[in-house]
C-alpha cells in the first residue's frame, strides 16, 4: 500500500479516505470488526452494517485483454465476464491474478477499493448502483467500509456504467 504520512496514520486513513477527502466528496465511514474465517468479505461487510447486499458492492480486478480493469459490482451477484468486456470495448475478460491486483491497486485482497489505487485502472461500475441513494464499497482495508453516492463513486474513479453484475 502507499505510504501514509504520520497524520494519515494517526486518523486511521487510507489511500481511499484520503482522495475522497481531498476531492471534498461526502462519504460515512463504516468500520466493523472483520471476522478472518468469514468465507466472502462483501457479505459479511452487508450483515456487518446491517444493510442489503446489493448496496453493498464487491471490487474485483480482471484482466480484459491484457489490461487490468476494475469491476465494481453488488456482493449479492457476481461478475459476468463477458459484460465487462464488451464495457470496454474489449474481446475477453478473465480474473486477474490476485497478487497482480494486489501489487497493482496497492490494496489487499479483500479491502481492494475502487477508490485510491496505486496505478489508476479503467473502472467499470454496475448499472444497478444507480437505483440507490448511496452505495458501499471497500475504504482501503478489511473490516472498513465507505458509503457515498454512486454518481460520487462513478466521477471519483472515472467509471464507465454498465450492466455487469449477475444476479
Amino acid at each position: 500500500m502507499a505510504k501514509k504520512s504520520r497524520k494519515q496514520q494517526q486518523s486511521g486513513g487510507t489511500p481511499a479516505t484520503v482522495a475522497l477527502t481531498a476531492a471534498g466528496t461526502a462519504y460515512t465511514l463504516h468500520a466493523y470488526e472483520h471476522d478472518p474465517a468469514s468465507p466472502s468479505y462483501g457479505e459479511e461487510a452487508a450483515r456487518a452494517l446491517g444493510v442489503s447486499a446489493d448496496r453493498v458492492f464487491k471490487t474485483l480486478v480482471a484482466d480484459v485483454d491484457g489490461e487490468l480493469t476494475v469491476a465494481v459490482v453488488p456482493v449479492a451477484g457476481s461478475l459476468d465476464l463477458k459484460a465487462l468486456a464488451a464495457a470496454v470495448g474489449g474481446k475477453r475478460a478473465t480474473m486477474a491474478d490476485p497478487a497482480a491486483a494486489e501489487r497493482t491497486t496497492g490494496y489487499v485482497r479483500g479491502g481492494i477499493s475502487p477508490l485510491g489505487q496505486r496505478k489508476r485502472l479503467r473502472t467499470v461500475l454496475d448499472a444497478s448502483a444507480r437505483a440507490h441513494p448511496t452505495v458501499c464499497v471497500s475504504a482501503g482495508r478489511r473490516g472498513l467500509e465507505v458509503e457515498l453516492a454512486p454518481e460520487d463513486l462513478a466521477a471519483l474513479t472515472a467509471a464507465v456504467v454498465a450492466p455487469i453484475g449477475r444476479v
